[in-house]
């Protein structure tokens, strides 16, 4: 496999090097130092790594890479320096930023070429093992939410059958017949939000669980609440549209909401009260403050 590098710098003599004798090792490009077509070239050619060839960098030069090097980090592109001991280190005390790789001549080409490889190799390798590891984390939260989902599934299965067997007159699951506590409501996309909150209120009351406002409200044609926490902001249906839905519906527009915000600035907050909920609580919520506001709320 040959790696592509896009070339640019002060020193032509190692960039010709990569064209003369390192051709059978690499596929180089060469481009200017302006921004604008290092990174069109960037955008167009995909390359394996940048090499900035290192010659005699004046200050604006060697400031102006500090830059770019921000600029390459979205693509998981390798920074690499390329320049004789004293080129690189007049050129890093002017350009004072961090690269991934530098190769310090004097070096033989086949040096170069077992040096650079090398590195690429394993930067390409760990980069893998980093996605595999983020895709392995992805499909776990994917499966939590399954679970959760399936959570919520069965309470309402066990909700319906408990008013089949009310209805038909019999007697309901020992659950049901038990004294019954204030029942509240979480909605919201993150489960582990969902946990955390069940786990505080557990005690005190029945909680349900909602990983959307869909479910919370096909919850709701079954099952009634006495309180719902919702999340504003959730990716398919944000919280203010979940609660015009609640308010629009004559079963369920009486239910007291309490927003749960992950925003402080004073513009949201002034859009959250402005939908006149019962309450808001900024996340992540303290316990203190969620018992007391259910409790007012429920009073």
């Amino acid at each position: 496999m040959k790696y592509k590098l896009l070339l640019t710098g002060k020193n032509n003599t190692i960039i010709d090097d990569f064209f003369s004798h390192l051709d059978d090792g690499f596929d180089s490009v060469s481009t200017s130092l302006r921004w604008e077509d290092i990174m069109n070239h960037v955008r167009l050619m995909k390359p394996d790594a940048f090499c900035y060839c290192v010659g005699n960098e004046v200050k604006e030069n060697a400031e102006r890479t500090s830059n770019l090097k921000a600029k390459l980090e979205p693509y998981n592109i390798p920074f690499v320096v390329i320049g004789t001991e004293t080129n690189c280190s007049a050129f890093f005390k002017m350009a004072a930023c961090s690269v991934d790789f530098t190769l310090r001549y004097p070096m033989k080409v086949s040096e170069v070429r077992e040096k650079l490889t090398k590195f690429l190799d394993d930067w390409y390798k760990e980069e893998r093992e980093r996605r595999e590891a983020e895709a392995a984390q992805r499909a776990a939260a994917a499966e939590k939410t399954m679970e959760s989902a399936k959570a919520i599934d069965l309470e309402i299965a066990q909700a319906l059958l408990d008013a089949e067997k009310i209805k038909s007159g019999g007697e309901p699951t020992a659950a049901s017949a038990a004294p019954r506590r204030k029942h509240v409501m979480i909605v919201d996309d993150d489960s582990a939000m969902l946990k955390a909150i069940k786990e505080q209120l557990h005690d005190k009351y029945d909680v349900a669980t909602a990983l959307s406002g869909k479910i919370a409200l096909k919850f709701l044609e079954k099952k009634t609440t006495d309180l719902i926490l919702l999340d504003y902001e959730m990716p398919a249906e944000k919280g203010p549209e979940v609660l015009d839905k609640l308010r629009a519906n004559p079963a369920t527009k009486d239910i007291p909401v309490i927003f749960l915000t992950g925003v402080t600035e004073r513009e949201k907050i002034t859009q959250v009260l402005s939908m006149r909920p019962q309450g808001y609580l900024v996340k992540p919520v303290e316990h203190e403050k969620l018992m007391a506001i259910i409790e007012k709320t429920l009073a």
